[in-house]
């Protein structure tokens, strides 16, 4: 198998930028994920091992017996580079374990959206913390301003809806927030981005109350929804968001994905159903190399099928050397007749291409999907491109 290096300018490095859609459906307490449903499994209840709507981060332990045995488990020795896990404090960490003794975790670790609902003047850390965030953005919106004449978000109702990042990738685009909300399949609510600057602005459905008013911002680099709209989005029915059968609300966007992790348990709004469609933004490192079969090269196959058939193998030997005799190449030049043959010519048929490292080690293979018919006069160009 010959080996060619390549040249400085036969590898070209890049960045692909995708936008995947990210569908949710959120009804009676359970998430749904590109409108997958729960796969039961022969061992565990959900074939991914993640309930409905959650990520599973690695995918491992699919489908898996919950015996001990059969799980797959992360761990870490105690030993002087003082490795630990995230989840395990310092001070637990020098008290609870001696070295080398064995610290382990579990799989899977899952992930989903989820909601928290404050009522007026509630304390709110996790808003707290988005202040300066907020107030960062202030200068493309005057809705983001965490305390302004159209609002308090310290104190005001408020929704805050959280997206971890292994849902949209490093941002969330840029006027492609779409929310849905309805009762019993009727919409009565939508919130978009249409000046693409971060507002939630009502587009429906057409003369429903609060129609072009803002309902709340995103933040797309960080993952959060933060929704203020109060304005009820139907007409004198109250219902049960809080789980509190004496304290019934009226639809608005201040209960917008009730059930997404938010201890409202199943059963509670079986009416009520929501959805959220956005973009995210997947950064992929590729790598493109140019593979060249110049002219009088790649023209010699160790295949046994390269060497005409039936040819006796008898060797030279001596006391001090062992040499094969000469083997005839088969000749495989297509011609008119049986009898003469074509000229002799040297033909190979280039099937793969094998990709080693510095010490010449293969670390991956690429295949046509028709092996290319090579002569010492023709040459090749193969595009090969691979992907972090």
């Amino acid at each position: 198998m010959p080996f060619k290096k390549f040249n400085q300018s036969d590898i070209i490095y890049n960045t692909i930028k995708t936008h995947p859609r990210v569908d949710l459906t959120i009804y009676n307490g359970r998430i749904y994920k590109q409108n997958q449903t729960q796969i039961s499994g022969a061992f565990v209840d959900s074939v991914p091992n993640a309930p409905t709507g959650f990520v599973s981060l690695y995918e491992l332990n699919v489908d898996r017996t919950k015996a001990d045995t059969g799980m797959i488990y992360p761990f870490i020795v105690k030993n002087g580079t003082l490795s630990n896990f995230r989840t395990i404090s310092t001070s637990n960490f020098n008290k609870d374990f001696a070295y080398g003794d064995t610290i382990t975790s579990s799989y899977p670790l899952t992930a989903s959206i989820s909601r928290e609902y404050f009522q007026l003047g509630q304390t709110r850390p996790h808003v707290a913390a988005l202040k300066n965030t907020l107030n960062y953005y202030n200068n493309i919106s005057k809705h983001y301003a965490y305390s302004s004449s159209l609002g308090n978000k310290a104190t005001q109702p408020l929704n805050l809806i959280s997206i971890p990042s292994i849902f949209y990738g490093s941002s969330i685009k840029k006027g492609s927030v779409d929310l849905k909300f309805y009762i019993s399949g009727t919409l009565i609510g939508q919130l978009q981005d249409k000046k693409y600057n971060g507002e939630l602005i009502q587009v429906g459905p057409s003369g429903s109350n609060g129609s072009g008013s803002v309902a709340g911002v995103v933040l797309y680099s960080e993952g959060f929804m933060v929704l203020t709209g109060s304005w009820p989005l139907e007409t004198s029915v109250a219902r049960n968001y809080l789980n509190d059968i004496s304290n019934f609300q009226t639809s608005s966007w201040l209960f917008y994905g009730v059930g997404a992790q938010d201890q409202i348990p199943s059963g509670v709004i079986p009416s009520s159903s929501y959805e959220m469609h956005y973009e995210g933004t997947q950064r992929i490192p590729t790598v493109t190399m140019l593979a060249h079969a110049d002219k009088g090269e790649m023209n010699h196959s160790n295949n046994p099928t390269y060497i005409k058939y039936g040819q006796p193998l008898t060797p030279n030997s001596s006391s001090i050397s062992f040499i094969e005799s000469a083997q005839e190449i088969k000749n495989t030049v297509e011609s008119a007749y049986i009898f003469p043959t074509a000229s002799f010519e040297k033909i190979t048929y280039i099937s793969k291409i094998g990709i080693y490292d510095e010490n010449k080690n293969l670390i991956g293979i690429a295949s046509v999907s028709k092996p290319v018919k090579k002569t010492e006069q023709q040459q090749y160009t193969f595009k090969l491109k691979m992907d972090f």
